[in-house]
């Protein structure tokens, strides 16, 4: 399969998902979006590993995505879920300081996959934090932040027990839902990857192609980026809210992105 009709069954999947509230659909959802990314990714790479002209073959590249407008609440939840996704398909991020864009590595076809399954699971993400922000849930729950004094010359940090506001309960939902997601994606990619490497054609060698990508995508961030210092998910004073963290873990569980029947049916263009 090429990666744009790949693409085309994703946006498939990613419409279908996104319509449909049946609970039994959900569990399957995004573990088969991953599983096809991955398997079809894996085949693109041992396609180019096997290419009679070399210098026809594709090479990692550069992206610049955009994530929000400077100041707007949640960004940082934005740039993990984002994050989380590419790290399970063979994307590598850097993160500007506002937290308004993602520079991502990698091929095209991984990055194109990375995209089209952030779109999706932002809205979720988004919309799941709004039901569980309306239920008011939160409101009976306090929560720990850090609080730095300066005295004189010193600064000192100590903690301090507070009523979570929304804007915790929120930050708090959507970063435990990210969490949740990249270690779902993460499974499914490995466990398709290893299914690839049992099940290969002769002459395939798909554990020696799938090395020599992860050495060569490592030899072309190195080259590439500019990056300075870590990217912190949360700041080091945001208040810490249990309840709005569970709730948002079960959120990411439950997220969905196309059920495994609906594979071969994808037909519709990826909606941008």
């Amino acid at each position: 399969m090429t990666s744009d009709k790949m693409l085309t069954r994703i946006g498939g999947l990613l419409r279908q998902a996104e319509s449909t509230d049946n609970p039994h659909e959900a569990e399957a959802f995004m573990e088969a979006a991953q599983r096809l990314a991955t398997s079809t990714s894996i085949d693109l790479a041992v396609a180019r590993s096997h290419s009679a002209s070399r210098e026809k073959q594709a090479t990692p590249t550069q992206r610049v995505v955009p994530i929000g407008e400077a100041g707007k609440r949640g960004l940082k939840t934005f740039v993990q879920l984002f994050v989380s996704i590419a790290a399970a398909n063979d994307v590598t991020c850097d993160v500007a300081r506002s937290s308004t864009q993602v520079f991502a590595y990698g091929f095209a076809s991984d990055i194109d996959t990375t995209e089209a399954l952030y779109s999706s699971l932002l809205v979720q993400m988004v919309r799941a934090s709004d039901a569980y922000i309306k239920s008011g849930e939160y409101k009976n729950e306090t929560a720990v932040r850090t609080v730095v004094e300066k005295i004189g010359r010193r600064s000192y940090k100590r903690q301090e027990t507070v009523v979570v506001a929304a804007v915790t309960a929120r930050l708090n939902f959507q970063t435990a839902f990210a969490t949740r997601v990249g270690k779902r994606l993460a499974a499914v990619k490995k466990e398709a990857e290893s299914k690839a490497v049992s099940e290969e054609k002769p002459d395939a060698g798909t554990a020696l192609v799938l090395r020599n990508k992860e050495v060569e995508l490592k030899d072309y961030y190195s080259s590439n980026s500019t990056a300075r210092g870590t990217w912190r998910s949360r700041s080091a004073g945001a208040g810490y809210s249990h309840g709005a963290s569970r709730a948002g873990d079960r959120a990411g569980r439950a997220a969905r992105l196309g059920g495994e029947t609906e594979i071969s049916r994808g037909s519709k263009q990826l909606g941008r």
